[in-house]
């Protein structure tokens, strides 16, 4: 009697055709590099066609293009110091010293992220405002002339409206990255006797250094291209690279000097999104 040999077929794999890799190139590149060739080309070349270095050597010595260079590095700094320091204290109460609600507060915060900046800058102009609650109630009690308090039209009234908004973009890694730390540990050194800012420091911090690289890359990186706070506080004198953009290109029809400005714009965002990205890689986050 023959015995029918049974032949293992190979299941056929169809690989999804090469050419699906079209349609959304095309739609990147008129969506996204073809307006960013628009801008480069009239950054560098005049009307006729020709490198225009001396435009592009006088607007980047300008002292207007400076001062906003200056402001954009010194507010973005400073509220990423902020947002660094506000998240780390918020995510260590949150995370390690149990409360009724804490899960509602971490909840709530993170809905800061959804709400459009203009919200938070519009909430901070009734409660600091020249006419806000703050200055009234003061200027009722005191009998004063004036509104005492003003630091909101300033730099530091945009730096704490972009501590306001970007503290959930280091809240939120740090409390991920605090619910893997082993309990364990930081029981076993307070029965040793350590005290709870040596814990912090010697077993917690080490588990959030990378969520703390991460985020404040992040938010260095949002802070740089902020526009609407800035813009809505009217801080007198507080321009930034954004604004500036704005500024040239709306206000004044400089087409030129706000393409020349917005390619150091995007310069410095690309620098600082491969640093976040570096960041992410190297320490797993």
């Amino acid at each position: 009697m023959s015995e029918a040999v049974a032949l293992d077929v190979p299941a056929i794999r169809r690989e999804p055709g090469k050419f699906w890799i079209v349609p959304p190139a095309a739609l990147l590149a008129l969506l996204f590099f073809y307006p960013l060739a628009l801008i480069a080309r009239q950054a560098f070349l005049d009307d006729s066609g020709v490198a225009n270095a001396a435009e592009i050597f006088r607007v980047l010595h300008s002292r207007f293009f400076l001062n906003a260079l200056i402001n954009t590095v010194t507010i973005s700094v400073t509220a990423t110091a902020g947002c660094l320091i506000v998240g780390l204290v918020l995510a260590l109460i949150l995370a390690f010293v149990p409360f009724p609600g804490s899960g509602f507060i971490a909840r709530l915060i993170d809905t800061f992220i959804a709400l459009p900046t203009f919200l938070v800058t519009l909430a901070f102009t009734f409660l600091y405002g020249s006419a806000g609650m703050l200055n009234t109630g003061l200027m009722e009690a005191f009998s004063l002339p004036l509104p005492p308090v003003d630091f909101l039209y300033s730099t530091w009234g945009v730096v704490l409206a972009e501590v306001t908004v970007y503290t959930p973009f280091i809240l939120r890694p740090l409390l991920a990255a605090f619910s893997l730390v082993d309990r364990g540990q930081i029981e076993a050194a307070s029965v040793l006797g350590a005290r709870p800012f040596r814990i912090v420091r010697q077993v917690i911090l080490p588990a959030a250094v990378p969520a703390l690289i991460a985020g404040g890359s992040l938010c260095l990186l949002l802070t740089v291209n902020e526009f609407g706070i800035v813009l809505f506080i009217g801080a007198k004198g507080v321009i930034t690279l954004p604004l500036l953009i704005y500024g040239k290109a709306i206000q004044e029809s400089a087409y030129q000097v706000a393409c020349i400005i917005a390619v150091v714009n995007i310069a410095l965002s690309l620098g600082l999104f491969g640093l976040y990205r570096f960041a992410a890689g190297r320490l797993g986050v």
